[in-house]
C-alpha cells in the first residue's frame, strides 16, 4: 500500500524546481504513495487544489489560511473554502493555528482566523490539520473550545509534553516530521514515546525540514521514509507495522482518501 505524507507542499517544491511529476516518482520509487498537499494563503488554494485534481487520487489537499497570513483571512478565502469543501481531492481545512515565533501576523488577528476556520470545518464535518509554534498557552485554550467538535492532527509536533497531552485529551491526533530525527530533538523523541500508535501520522512539511541523513536539501515526499524509519523504532514496531497503522490513522482521519 505504501506510506502516506499527510502534509507537503508540492506548489512550493514546484517553485523550486522539483516538479509534481517528478516528486510523485520519486515518492513512488521508496513506497510512498499517498501525499496531501497545503493550502496556506489566499493566493495559494487555487494552484494545491488544482495539483490535487491533476494528480488524484494519489494527491490531496487542503484549503486554509496559515498563522503566517491570519490577518488576510477575509470573506473571499472563506467562499472559496465552501466551494470546494465537497472536492473529491479536498480532505481537510489547513493549514491552520498560530504561530508566536514570527508574529508575520498579530496573535489577535492569529487567533480571529485559527477560531473562524475551526468553526468553518465544524460546519463542513471536515478535519483540520494545525500548525502551533510558542503559542502552547492560547492553542490549548482555543483547542479546548473545540474538544468533541472539531478533529483533526497537530501537524509537524514540535511542542511540549504538556501540549502533546491536552492536544491528545481533546481528540486531536499528532504528527511527527523529520525534525524528531535532528540530533537536539530528544524532548521531541520522549514526547514520541509516550503517544498512543493509533492517533499518530507521519508527515514532511516538505520543502522544509529535511530529516537525518539526508539535512541539507530540499524535502521531499520520499524523504518521510527516514522519518518512519526512526518512528516504527521508538516506537519499537516495524516500519511494516508502522505503515498499516498510520495508514489506518489517515483513513479514519482523512475519510475522502482512496486507497
Amino acid at each position: 500500500m505504501g506510506f502516506i505524507d499527510i502534509h507537503a507542499h508540492l506548489d512550493m517544491l514546484d517553485e523550486n524546481g522539483q516538479s509534481p511529476e517528478s516528486v510523485l516518482q520519486q515518492a513512488r520509487a521508496v513506497g510512498v504513495n499517498k501525499i496531501i498537499t497545503i493550502g496556506t494563503e489566499e493566493k495559494d488554494l487555487p494552484i494545491v487544489l488544482n495539483i490535487a485534481q491533476k494528480y488524484y487520487p494519489d494527491v490531496y489537499c487542503t484549503l486554509g489560511v496559515h498563522p503566517h497570513h491570519g490577518s488576510e483571512w477575509n470573506g473571499g478565502i472563506e467562499n472559496f473554502i465552501l466551494q470546494h469543501a465537497n472536492d473529491k481531492e479536498v480532505v481537510a481545512i489547513g493549514e491552520i493555528g498560530l504561530d508566536y515565533y514570527y508574529k508575520n501576523s498579530p496573535p489577535e488577528d492569529q487567533k480571529v482566523s485559527f477560531e473562524k476556520q475551526l468553526e468553518l470545518a465544524e460546519k463542513l464535518n471536515m478535519p483540520v490539520q494545525i500548525h502551533t509554534r510558542d503559542a502552547d498557552e492560547d492553542t490549548i485554550d482555543i483547542l479546548r473550545k473545540f474538544k468533541n467538535r472539531v478533529k483533526g492532527v497537530i501537524h509537524c509536533f514540535t511542542g511540549t509534553e504538556n501540549l502533546a497531552r491536552q492536544c491528545l485529551d481533546f481528540g486531536f491526533n499528532i504528527s511527527m516530521s523529520g525534525v524528531v530525527t535532528f540530533k537536539n530533538a530528544q524532548n521531541l523523541r520522549d514526547i514520541l514515546s509516550f503517544i498512543p500508535i493509533d492517533r499518530l501520522h507521519v508527515e514532511t512539511d516538505s520543502p522544509f525540514l529535511s530529516p537525518v541523513p539526508v539535512r541539507g536539501v530540499k524535502n521531499q515526499p520520499a524523504h518521510v521514509i527516514h522519518t518512519a524509519q526512526l518512528v516504527a523504532q521508538i516506537k519499537n514496531i516495524s516500519l511494516q507495522e508502522l505503515e498499516t497503522v498510520t495508514n489506518e490513522n489517515a483513513r479514519q482521519l482523512f475519510p475522502k482518501i482512496i486507497w
